[in-house]
């Protein structure tokens, strides 16, 4: 009598993450720190300013390889500071994130894009906060989040701080996070300024 097959066991999941920052960096590796059981390779392993295209590019590559998931998180003030310096007449760097963004979204199903906007402490501020205010520079962020968490500093030291590392700070805050970023709705190509941000996406992933 045949055996009844058995079901292969479902691999487990495995995030690639494409990042251009320092800061983007060291909150990854305090969550890899305080959660072990999520695998997570961050792109590229040193962080290196690379263009959009570069970074596109990498995606790409990464999402055909044994990755579950392919996260390419966006910082998207220095596309719009690139954006207004463009010479006229050319294809501007937004509307080439934006054809980027859309041709991974309708042709790689494990890409997601996450856009900061204007960088990663508006992510950090939804923790505290529900808003939709649009901010220009990452500074005017930076002096609302400090509202909430008065010693912020974007320093590898304040990130990192063994027991109290930035991940530590903000998890218990991270259902309200989430939650604030799901109610942002999606990116308007037409509208950089409106607020987005999908980490919402990220974290449902991971856990």
């Amino acid at each position: 009598m045949r055996k009844p097959k058995r079901n292969a066991p479902k691999p487990p999941t495995s995030i690639a993450v494409v990042v251009d920052g320092d800061d983007e960096v060291w909150y990854l590796q305090m969550l890899k720190r305080n959660e072990p059981k999520i695998r997570i390779s961050i792109k590229p392993e040193i962080p290196n300013k690379k263009s959009v295209e570069e970074q596109y590019n990498l995606v790409r590559d990464l999402s055909e390889k044994e990755f579950t998931k392919v996260f390419w998180i966006v910082d998207l003030d220095s596309v719009i500071k690139e954006d207004d310096e463009a010479p006229k007449g050319k294809e501007t760097p937004l509307e080439i994130f934006a054809k980027y963004r859309a041709n991974l979204e309708e042709n790689y199903a494990n890409v997601v894009v996450i856009v900061n906007n204007p960088c990663l402490e508006f992510w950090f501020l939804l923790h505290f906060k529900k808003t939709s205010k649009y901010y220009d520079t990452c500074a005017e962020a930076k002096t609302e989040l400090k509202k909430y968490l008065k010693n912020y500093e974007k320093t590898r030291k304040f990130f990192t701080k063994q027991g109290d590392d930035i991940y530590l700070k903000l998890k218990p805050r991270l259902k309200i996070a989430v939650e604030n970023s799901i109610a942002l709705g999606n990116y308007d190509k037409k509208n950089p300024k409106k607020q987005c941000v999908k980490w919402n996406c990220f974290f449902n992933q991971a856990n």
